[in-house]
């Protein structure tokens, strides 16, 4: 029996870390268009650079599955899991960590031109504290719309998130991952905050001359 959950819970794992590394930003961009979101705008795969170069309805649609690849294997392993609490806790943040590894170094893309990870951790924080996920959310939006940047909302929010959800669940482990997360975030968005400081960086509407 132990030999049969250790086969299940690596399974879930390995699931979760190749779900995160479908590009789906690259699929669909390659279906709806004619273009290589690597070599286009700021090369990310990601819904935002997705958004510019094939288009609102195409941006949108990677946003939700790159939620999704957060969602889906982190559910599953909380609805499966028969682990003890410090345990269970440990496995499902293992899960969420393979799921957003997955998508910044995906398998299927020889570990390269990943994304940046935000909607992919969103998709595992809105699982694990949808009210943590809420302050982010407003974080974001408050700092994306006063400062006309996507980057920068993205960034706050990866800064509110492990202190949201050390309020709300008071949990080490849970805080610990998110912290993680964060730390990652912005570290994919070094190129960003370059820009952001140079006066560089895309803006979300074209500012008028």
């Amino acid at each position: 029996m132990e030999d049969i959950n250790f086969i299940y819970y690596f399974g879930i794992l390995v699931f979760a870390y190749l779900l995160g590394s479908v590009p789906f930003g690259l699929v669909f961009t390659r279906i709806f268009t004619s273009a290589d979101i690597r070599q286009e705008g700021s090369g990310n795969i990601g819904a935002t650079n997705v958004r510019r170069i094939a288009g609102t309805s195409v941006g949108l649609a990677t946003l939700a599955c790159d939620v999704l690849k957060g969602v889906v294997p982190v559910y599953l392993a909380i609805a499966m899991s028969y682990s003890s609490h410090l345990a269970y806790e440990i496995f499902i943040c293992l899960t969420a960590l393979c799921a957003f590894s997955g998508h910044l170094y995906p398998f299927y893309m020889k570990f390269k031109n990943g994304g940046k990870g935000v909607a992919t951790a969103l998709g595992c924080f809105l699982v694990l504290s949808p009210v943590s996920c809420l302050a982010a959310l407003l974080a974001f939006l408050l700092i994306a719309l006063s400062s006309n940047h996507v980057s920068a909302g993205s960034l706050s929010a990866a800064a509110v998130m492990p202190v949201a959800i050390w309020i709300k669940t008071n949990s080490l482990v849970i805080t610990a991952c998110a912290v993680v997360i964060s730390a990652f975030i912005t570290y994919r968005h070094k190129d960003n905050i370059k820009r952001l400081l140079a006066g560089t960086e895309n803006t979300i509407r074209k500012r008028k001359k």
